[in-house]
């Protein structure tokens, strides 16, 4: 049985001038034979060999084989870049001659030609190869990690409900949750984060801050940077509206507080009533 979008061994059953006819077994039906283009076969080989190749479709929609091996294969996950974008969808560029469909229904949001996205190799309805950025069920659960943690990885969905979903290591599957969301978070974006917590089924929670203590220090250096934009005075305190703070700030309003107190601490700045200014 041939394995569309595997690689397998099959044997040279029958050559021609225009490439050589692979099968399962030597003695393989004219409708269990596949074509291997003469370009691509190997010198030296003859009938009875054994001979490893990929399996996809060409453009009248035959079984082919190819000695090169594609960026991606069935059930893989990777980073493929645009090449054209089309009124069915975007044909991704994965290493060989005939380019892979990404059709928009399987997109997570409208790609454009020279982009890399993050997408996973299936098998359609109609027994046809595609790519699709829904990679959730094409990622493992688990991974070599333990909490706290500094991984990276893609996020390939954003939920309004749950959070941005990323595939660490493009490989393994996590979530930022909505309250660690901090800034505008898109999808094919690339993030560094850290390891909050490991699920019993493997799925892991991450943040994108340190720890509180490392973190403090950073949100103190980013405010002084803020004040500074505004010409040393920032026209609000941390009494502010939560949703200014993290509009201006991208931190939660008790992230800008423990900051703010961490500045006021050490003298870098003074509290008014309507603003904080820099000392």
């Amino acid at each position: 049985m041939f394995r569309l979008g595997k690689k397998q061994k099959l044997v040279v059953v029958k050559s021609v001038d225009f490439g050589v006819y692979l099968g399962e077994t030597e003695n393989a039906s004219m409708d269990d034979r596949v074509l291997l283009p003469k370009k691509q076969v190997p010198q030296d080989i003859h009938v009875g060999d054994e001979i490893e190749v990929f399996l996809y479709k060409d453009s009248k929609d035959r079984i082919i084989a190819t000695t090169t091996t594609p960026k991606l294969m069935v059930g893989q996950v990777g980073t493929l870049t645009v090449a054209q974008v089309t009124g069915i969808g975007a044909f991704l560029d994965w290493g060989l001659e005939k380019e892979i469909l990404l059709p928009y229904k399987e997109q997570t949001k409208r790609v454009k030609e020279g982009e890399e996205v993050l997408v996973a190799l299936y098998v359609d309805k109609s027994k046809r190869l595609a790519a699709t950025m829904n990679v959730y069920e094409y990622l493992t659960k688990g991974g070599p990690y333990q909490r706290d943690d500094m991984v990276q990885g893609t996020v390939y969905q954003v939920s309004d409900e749950f959070g941005a979903f990323v595939a660490v290591d493009n490989q393994y599957s996590a979530l930022i949750p909505k309250r660690e969301a901090f800034g505008e978070i898109k999808v094919g974006d690339h993030v560094q984060a850290r390891i909050t917590a490991i699920k019993p089924d493997g799925k892991m929670d991450l943040s994108v801050r340190e720890k509180a203590y490392i973190q403090i220090e950073k949100d103190a250096q980013k405010i002084l940077a803020i004040i500074d934009s505004f010409d040393g005075v920032l026209p609000f305190t941390d009494r502010a509206n939560p949703e200014v703070i993290k509009r201006e700030t991208q931190m939660s309003k008790n992230e800008f507080k423990r900051a703010v107190g961490n500045l006021l601490k050490h003298g870098k700045i003074e509290i008014k009533e309507n603003c904080i200014r820099r000392k």
